[in-house]
């Protein structure tokens, strides 16, 4: 058939740039279709679902993440376009990809609709399954998160992580503050706002689950004669009612008069040690609730405090997509 079908080289330059595939996979196809460019591109495309069909069952656990925010900052989308291999997730070619997918995202609101959405004269879904067979690799969207407010900003950890932060307001400085913000969010895993956004069920169990732990570890740390960890009373603030303060302002007070301080000067020691039983008693908050977080920037204060240097703005919401 080849030699009844001349293929210029310009032919398969242009499938090439169409499509991402090698230049004697181009060849092939234009073969095929008997120079045919259209035809060319679903023999491409057919051979993309013959190996996704073989690659079903593979784990696309490696990829690449992005995140874009629209020109006047109400909107902005995260997702992960994954791969199986880190070597294809750090292509150029296959990042370039993500970034365009990422683009359309902003004009759909799920993961499925981008999937029905139309690129390059096809849908996503079928632009997914032909780069499957360009690249060898099963390909799908992996993850997806969109959000809007009066400003979003967003930050992208070397293609493995994106964040997006929604602000109740565009103060000056949004860029920084909602930068700085998302960088958290990317860093330290928030999965909620503020610690009055769990429900009290997980905290019970989360209470009763890390107790048991620790109770296990200083089993251990006493048979080997160690220091025992401190068992906390409680794992979030949403436990520390203003009975379990005063509780334990008594406490402190009575370690206080045990330990021989004279009572004059209770009150400039009190507030030290009260803010460390809350710290001590806080960590499921500290771990999970991105205001309750310490700052990454700068340890002394926590993610709620650095927002209100900024004035008249809180954090709205926060979204967080990452590669594996």
């Amino acid at each position: 058939m080849e030699g009844t079908v001349k293929i210029t080289a310009a032919e398969v330059n242009k499938l090439r740039q169409a499509t991402g595939a090698g230049m004697m996979d181009c060849k092939k196809a234009l073969v095929e279709a008997e120079g045919d460019f259209d035809k060319a591109i679903e023999v491409l495309r057919k051979k993309g679902q013959k190996v996704a069909e073989k690659r079903a069952d593979r784990d696309s656990s490696e990829g690449a993440a992005v995140a874009k925010v629209n020109d006047d900052n109400t909107t902005g989308v995260a997702i992960v376009l994954g791969c199986e291999t880190d070597f294809v997730g750090k292509n150029e070619n296959f990042v370039a990809l993500a970034n365009q997918l990422a683009d359309l995202a902003l004009t759909v609101d799920s993961k499925d609709a981008l999937l029905a959405a139309t690129i390059d004269g096809m849908t996503v879904a079928d632009k997914l399954t032909e780069q499957t067979g360009v690249i060898g690799e099963k390909l799908d969207i992996t993850g997806f998160e969109k959000l809007e407010a009066p400003y979003v900003g967003s930050y992208v950890h070397i293609n493995k992580i994106a964040a997006l932060v929604g602000l109740s307001a565009k103060v000056d400085n949004a860029d920084v503050l909602v930068k700085d913000v998302a960088m958290q969010v990317a860093s330290m895993g928030a999965t909620t706002l503020s610690y009055k956004d769990f429900d009290p069920a997980y905290i019970a169990s989360e209470t009763e689950a890390r107790i048991a732990v620790i109770e296990k570890d200083n089993e251990e740390l006493a048979r080997l004669g160690k220091t025992l960890k401190n068992v906390p009373k409680f794992i979030s603030m949403a436990q520390l009612t203003p009975e379990a303060l005063a509780e334990a302002e008594e406490e402190a007070k009575a370690q206080l008069k045990a330990e021989g301080k004279p009572e004059q000067i209770w009150d400039k020691i009190l507030p030290g040690k009260m803010e460390r039983f809350i710290s001590d008693n806080t960590t499921l908050d500290q771990e999970k609730c991105l205001l309750d977080q310490n700052f990454i920037k700068d340890e002394k204060m926590n993610v709620a405090k650095y927002v209100e240097s900024y004035g008249d703005v809180v954090i709205t919401d926060f979204k967080r997509v990452s590669v594996g």
